[in-house]
C-alpha cells in the first residue's frame, strides 16, 4: 500500500472509495482513453497523489485524452466525463438515489438496505421537503444569526483582519444544528460542544465536520482508524455521542407539537424508522454545514476582491429592501444575489467531481460503458471549460444574465429541478446573510493575499482567507 501521504488526497478520493468498496466495478477499460495502472494494487493511485487532489488529477487526464477518460482505482475500473455535451449524453436510470447522499452513508458505514424504489423515492421527497419547510419556518431564526454576526463586524475597528473562513463555519455550523435539531443548540456552547464531537481530538486541536468526513474516509483507503486504537476509540466514541444526541431529539419530537418546526420533524412525520430518521439527520447535518460555510466563504471573498461587483449588489439590495426588513417573499427578488451565487460556485469549483454507478451499459460518444463502472462527473473541469464558458477564470456574474447559461448550469445539478437540497438550502443561507451584510459594510480584500483552492468533498480556501470591512453608514 502506499505510504502515509495518501491521507493527503483530496476527501473525493475517499468517497470514490467508498463507492467503490460497496459496488464493485467491470476491470474491462472498454477501448476508453486513459491511464493503464501505475501500481498493480494500487492502480492509478500514486498519480492522484502525486497531482495534489482528484480534481487536479482529472484536469491533467481529461486535457491528455480528452472528454471521456478512464483509470484505475486499485484494481477497479472508473471512467470521468469532463464536458457538457458528454455529461448530457451520460443517462443514467436510478433517479430516485443521489450520489451525494449515497457516498456520505456508505463513509458513515450507513447501508440500509431492503427499501422498494417507491419508499426510496418517498423519502427522498421527505428530505427535501424537510429542507425546504425548515428554510420556510426559521427564516426569523437565519435572520437573526445573520444579524448577529453583522454586529460583531461592525464592533470591529476599521482595518481589523477577519478570519472569514473560521467565521463563516461557526455561522453555518449555527444555522444547521437548529434546523436540524431545534432549540437545544441556541446556547453557542452545546454549538461548540457538537463541533468538538463531529471531530477527533489530535494534539489538542479541534476538527470540524469536514476534518471528520476525513478521518472516516482514511479507513477505505488502507484502514488506518483500525490500525490505531487510540484514534479508532477517540472518533467512534464521537460519533456514538452524536448519534445519541441525534436519538434523543428524535425521541422527544415524536407524538409532540413544537413551535419550532425543524428538519428532524419532517422525518418524523413522514412514517419513517428511528434508523432511517437519523441517518438522513446526519447527512443533513454535515453536507448542510460544509457546502453553506463555504459558499459562504467565497461568495464573500469574491465580492471583496470586485468592488464593482459589490456596489452592484448593494443597489439591488436597496431597491428591493429600501429601509424595510429582509423577508422571505422579497429575497425572492434578488436576481443579481443569486447570478452572484451561481458565479461563485461555478469560480470555486464548489463541489469538483460527484459520481454515478452505471446501474445498466452504457454509451457516450462511441465509447462503450460497462454495468457496474464507476462514473465520475468531472464537474471541476467542466464549470472551468472554455468551450461553455467564455474567460472561465473570470469572476463574472454578468453571464448568468443570460438564460441559456443558467440552463447549461441547472443541467450540471446546481439550480432548478436537479439542484441537491444541501445546495438549495445553502443558496437561500448565503442570500440573506449578504443582505444584511452588504446593506450596512464594505467588504475588501487583505492587500497582497493569495487566496489558494484546496479540493475535497467541498473546495475550501487551502489558507485562512481574511478580509477586512468598513461601514456604509
Amino acid at each position: 500500500m502506499l505510504d502515509f501521504a495518501i491521507f493527503a488526497v483530496t476527501f473525493l478520493l475517499a468517497l470514490v472509495g467508498a463507492v467503490l468498496y460497496l459496488y464493485p466495478a467491470s476491470r474491462q477499460a472498454a477501448g476508453i482513453p486513459g491511464l493503464t495502472p501505475t501500481a498493480e494494487k494500487d492502480g492509478n493511485l500514486p498519480d492522484i497523489v502525486n497531482s495534489g487532489s482528484l480534481h487536479e488529477f482529472l484536469v491533467n487526464l481529461h486535457e491528455r485524452f480528452g472528454p471521456v477518460v478512464s483509470f484505475w482505482f486499485g484494481s477497479r475500473l472508473v471512467v470521468s466525463l469532463g464536458t457538457v455535451d458528454v455529461l448530457k449524453q451520460h443517462i443514467n436510470p436510478n433517479k430516485t438515489s443521489d450520489s451525494f447522499e449515497t457516498m456520505l452513508k456508505s463513509l458513515l458505514r450507513y447501508q440500509s438496505s431492503g427499501e422498494s424504489v417507491s419508499e426510496i423515492h418517498m423519502r427522498k421527497k421527505l428530505y427535501e421537503n424537510g429542507v425546504t419547510t425548515s428554510l420556510q419556518s426559521n427564516f426569523t431564526l437565519l435572520l437573526k444569526l445573520s444579524e448577529e454576526l453583522l454586529g460583531r463586524w461592525l464592533s470591529y475597528p476599521e482595518g481589523q483582519h477577519v478570519p472569514l473562513s473560521q467565521h463563516m463555519l461557526g455561522f453555518a455550523m449555527k444555522c444547521v444544528t437548529q434546523l436540524v435539531m431545534g432549540s437545544t443548540f441556541e446556547d453557542e456552547q452545546e454549538v461548540i460542544r457538537f463541533q468538538k464531537n463531529h471531530g477527533t481530538i489530535q494534539d489538542n486541536s479541534i476538527f470540524f465536520y469536514f476534518q471528520v468526513w476525513t478521518e472516516i474516509g482514511k479507513g477505505f483507503l488502507d484502514g488506518s482508524l483500525d490500525k490505531n486504537t487510540t484514534w479508532k476509540k477517540q472518533y467512534e466514541d464521537a460519533f456514538l455521542q452524536l448519534e445519541c444526541t441525534l436519538k434523543k431529539i428524535i425521541k422527544e419530537r415524536k407524538g409532540r407539537n413544537f413551535s419550532q418546526h425543524i428538519f428532524i420533524d419532517s422525518l418524523v412525520h413522514g412514517n419513517l424508522n428511528d434508523q432511517q430518521i437519523l441517518e438522513d439527520g446526519m447527512i443533513f447535518s454535515l453536507a448542510g454545514c460544509m457546502v453553506t460555510a463555504k459558499l459562504c466563504t467565497w461568495a464573500i471573498c469574491f465580492l471583496s476582491t470586485s468592488e464593482e461587483v459589490q456596489n452592484k449588489l448593494y443597489e439591488e439590495i436597496d431597491q428591493v429592501f429600501g429601509k424595510g426588513p429582509v423577508t422571505p417573499e422579497k429575497i425572492e427578488h434578488l436576481r443579481y444575489c443569486r447570478q452572484i451565487l451561481c458565479e461563485t460556485v461555478r469560480t470555486a469549483k464548489l463541489t469538483p467531481v460527484s459520481a454515478r454507478l452505471q446501474d445498466i451499459e452504457g454509451k457516450v460518444n462511441q465509447f462503450v460503458i460497462p454495468r457496474e463502472t464507476l462514473i465520475l462527473y468531472a464537474l471541476g473541469v467542466v464549470l472551468q471549460d472554455p468551450d461553455a464558458w467564455p474567460s472561465p477564470y473570470k469572476f463574472d456574474p454578468d453571464r448568468f444574465a443570460d438564460e441559456s447559461v443558467m440552463k447549461t448550469f441547472s443541467s450540471l445539478g446546481f439550480s432548478g429541478s436537479q439542484e441537491c437540497p444541501e445546495l438549495r438550502f445553502a443558496y437561500t443561507v448565503c442570500t440573506v446573510l449578504l443582505s444584511v451584510l452588504v446593506r450596512r459594510l464594505r467588504l475588501h480584500s487583505v492587500e497582497g493575499q493569495v487566496v489558494e483552492m484546496k479540493y475535497e468533498l467541498v473546495t475550501s480556501s487551502r489558507e485562512e482567507a481574511w478580509i477586512t470591512v468598513s461601514k456604509r453608514y
